[in-house]
């Protein structure tokens, strides 16, 4: 069972998340994963997958301009239902703790959605997502930093922990479907 993550990031903050993501999935025997930053990933490649997770720092409530441009790539596997049926979910890091997260993964969902895509997040039994979590997949804020010399403010462990809860769950529910 092939996971696809796919991901912008600009200071690192959504890749560290990305790859918290895959580690997730990876736990789920049976699953083959592949972590790829927007510019490495080919839409090529999803022909045989069996989830796709994507993410992207959240833009005033939307898709960064570099996952946008590729998931605008997707036209002809839409045309041809090559998506519908695969398990999609979304992620997303904001500046602000009310920087526009759930409107950046619903933004996320939506072309998932006219893809015929199935979407899975975190429901409320999923420990990890009780207190700090999302039903629409995972968003994390990682405050401003202070300065351009100042510590990037990447995502804590419990951030990562709702990652690789949404990177299982994802594959979990891939092997359901088409394990």
């Amino acid at each position: 069972m092939k996971v696809y993550v796919v991901y912008d990031s600009e200071s690192g903050h959504t890749e560290v998340l990305a790859k918290a993501i895959g580690q997730g999935a990876q736990e789920i025997e049976g699953a083959e994963v592949f972590v790829k930053h927007v510019n490495e990933a080919d839409v090529r490649d999803l022909h045989d997958i069996d989830a796709l997770i994507w993410g992207c720092p959240g833009h005033f409530g939307t898709i960064s301009a570099g996952l946008k441009s590729w998931i605008d790539k997707l036209g002809y596997l839409w045309a041809a239902g090559k998506l519908v049926g695969k398990v999609g979910a979304a992620f997303c890091t904001t500046a602000t703790l009310h920087g526009g997260a759930e409107m950046t993964l619903w933004n996320l969902i939506t072309p998932m959605m006219h893809n015929g895509m199935i979407i899975v997040g975190l429901p409320s039994n999923v420990p990890e997502n009780v207190l700090h979590g999302s039903y629409y997949g995972v968003a994390v804020t990682c405050p401003v930093e202070d300065s351009e010399d100042a510590p990037k403010n990447m995502p804590t462990e419990s951030d990562q922990a709702l990652g690789r809860a949404l990177g299982r769950r994802v594959a979990e529910v891939a092997k359901k479907l088409h394990g």
